[in-house]
């Protein structure tokens, strides 16, 4: 079996630490590098339903997306929501490892494989670091063939997990599809660039009413949207992670990827 330090090696030649944002807290959060793994759960978010998870397959490491510590802390008690999960971890011996931003801008990485799953060719980036270059946040894409929006939203719809939100569409149903912009996580920040970009939609999670609104509304053709859940638009980056994992010791490390919807929306009631 390999040390929790070599699979940590291979994450990291993916996904470089040196391109996480300033603000970001990726790497090794809790566990021994020394120790051996034979067991890994990818997943979104780690928290108390992905670490069950990890403890019922016998995982010795939980590999996630989001940062447990992004904040500051001044400690890790037990009897606090994040504490009780580091001293859980630690107990149980599992290691817990974050890849954040910095996976968001690899190559590939989180938009990739949001762009793989509802089945677009990737051509570059949204918004590269350096010019010309094919790393930064988010994807432009494109379909083998251009289709109705209604029927390219249902086609994102088909290709994610469900989540109780669902999916959501803003534009002419009967629109022509063809180019599209995808940006795994929030990335209502990216609207006006994906509009400079001219693709015909721009799939991403956590749109807020005013940006989006004030988006459909400016003059002149703007990109289609569609709204997705964060959980469901990063979620895809858990098997592309997970692959990597599997390949790299294939025969020595078990490679699973979270079954668990972390979601935090759990009920949606209608109006009548």
């Amino acid at each position: 079996m390999p040390a929790l330090a070599e699979i940590i090696a291979v994450l990291e030649r993916s996904y470089p630490p040196r391109l996480a944002e300033s603000w970001d807290a990726v790497g090794l959060v809790c566990g021994d590098p020394a120790e051996d793994v034979a067991r890994v759960l990818f997943c979104v978010d780690p928290v108390e339903e992905t670490l069950a998870e990890a403890e019922e397959i016998g995982a010795q490491l939980i590999v996630a997306h989001h940062p447990l510590l992004l904040r500051g802390v001044h400690g890790v008690p037990a009897d606090t929501a994040k504490g009780s999960l580091v001293h859980r971890m630690i107990r149980g011996g599992i290691a817990l490892y974050c890849a954040h931003t910095n996976a968001d801008s690899a190559d590939p990485g989180v938009s990739d494989a949001l762009a793989e799953a509802i089945g677009l060719v990737v051509d570059r980036p949204l918004d590269p670091q350096e010019p010309g270059g094919a790393t930064g946040i988010g994807r432009i894409g494109h379909l083998p063939a251009a289709e109705p929006f209604a029927q390219f939203v249902q086609r994102v719809a088909d290709a994610l997990p469900v989540t109780v939100p669902g999916v959501l569409g803003a534009g002419d149903e009967d629109r022509p599809i063809r180019t599209v912009a995808v940006s795994g996580g929030a990335g209502d920040s990216y609207l006006a660039k994906a509009t400079a970009e001219g693709v015909d939609a721009y799939v991403t999670a956590d749109l807020r009413h005013h940006p989006a609104g004030e988006h459909l509304a400016a003059a002149g053709t703007v990109p289609a949207l569609v709204g997705l859940t964060h959980w469901a638009s990063e979620w895809p980056w858990c098997g592309q992670a997970s692959a990597l994992v599997g390949a790299a010791f294939a025969g020595t490390v078990e490679a699973h990827v979270s079954t668990r919807c972390t979601d935090p929306w759990t009920i949606r009631a209608t109006t009548q």
